[in-house]
């Protein structure tokens, strides 16, 4: 059975209540390849799809939880797909609050979270995507990505300098470094998806006023001061670099394999509703089922069955 995909043009109607609803177009939140987007015009990052019932919003996303912890039951059973997850964003998007919230019925032994900080020696001394392929998940898993591949055409191209660090070929730099990088990381997910992982790709949307109100609830909550830096506040100056670099990585990377997702990032109860949607709603599309056994097998464990019943 051939595996089907979600469609920018199609339209969710997710169900919150008795008589709640969202009506959500997926070209509100997916970016369709071909067509170019600007971060700025085409997605708000407080857009809520006109709905503000958080506490019915909240309800959702625990069945989606539920929901997602059967889908992943059958995932690992079958052991035929693996399903990848890429979160990217600015600093206090909520990466680490979507992650534990909307993966926390998952079981572990079938999902890993991988976070990507600065290379070390050993990843220097090997291509760019080499420490994601080490991190894919295994037929039957989901990988998380919190962060990715992507911050070889994000970070490096704000800080130009820490593409000179990576002792990089004649070959592999140039003007056009990012344009083979984007071309590669495409045939690069198109591989994968080929060989059955299913690849879903999340930039969580902020806006610079909410990063502001986030940064200085860390700053003015002595519980929450461990989670901010200098470096957070010196990243928050190169703002608009970013915001370019985002939104030319996306429109050179949202493909019919793997689109992007760009998800309003300022309401975090949307925030997490959208993403659980969107991952249920994929692993739904897909043909997964329990492995069946032979009726050879299913003689076989009657014959034990009867013998355990002896024993309760």
């Amino acid at each position: 059975m051939k595996k089907k995909s979600l469609k920018p043009d199609a339209s969710l109607t997710i169900k919150l209540g008795e008589s709640d609803t969202v009506k959500l177009k997926l070209g509100d939140v997916m970016v369709p390849p071909g067509k170019p987007i600007s971060l700025k015009k085409d997605f708000d990052p407080a857009f809520t799809a006109d709905y503000k019932n958080e506490k019915a919003a909240k309800a959702k996303v625990r069945a989606n939880v539920k929901r997602l912890s059967k889908l992943q039951d059958m995932l690992y059973a079958q052991d035929k797909y693996s399903v990848l997850i890429i979160f990217q964003a600015m600093d206090a998007a909520g990466k680490d609050g979507v992650i534990k919230h909307v993966m926390s019925g998952v079981n572990p032994q079938g999902c890993q979270v991988t976070s990507f900080k600065t290379p070390s020696s050993e990843e220097l001394d090997h291509d760019y995507l080499w420490r994601s392929i080490k991190a894919l998940p295994r037929r039957g898993e989901i990988g998380i990505f919190n962060r990715s591949h992507y911050e070889e055409v994000l970070i490096t191209k704000v800080h130009p300098e820490i593409l000179e660090r990576q002792k990089l070929p004649p070959s592999a730099r140039g003007e056009d470094v990012y344009e083979k990088r984007y071309e590669q990381i495409n045939h690069f997910e198109n591989y994968l998806v080929e060989n059955g992982t299913i690849i879903l790709k999340f930039f969580l949307n902020l806006s610079k006023k909410e990063q502001a109100r986030r940064f200085l609830a860390r700053v003015e909550n002595p519980d929450k001061n461990w989670k901010f830096s200098d470096a957070d506040y010196a990243e928050r100056q190169h703002w608009d670099a970013y915001q370019e670099a985002y939104e030319t990585c996306i429109n050179r990377t949202s493909t019919s394999h793997a689109p992007w997702f760009v998800i309003p990032a300022d309401h975090k109860w949307f925030t997490r509703l959208a993403v659980s949607e969107a991952i249920v709603r994929s692993l739904s599309l897909l043909p997964l089922a329990y492995p069946t056994v032979s009726a050879e097998h299913k003689k076989m464990i009657t014959a034990i069955g009867k013998k355990l019943k002896k024993e309760v």
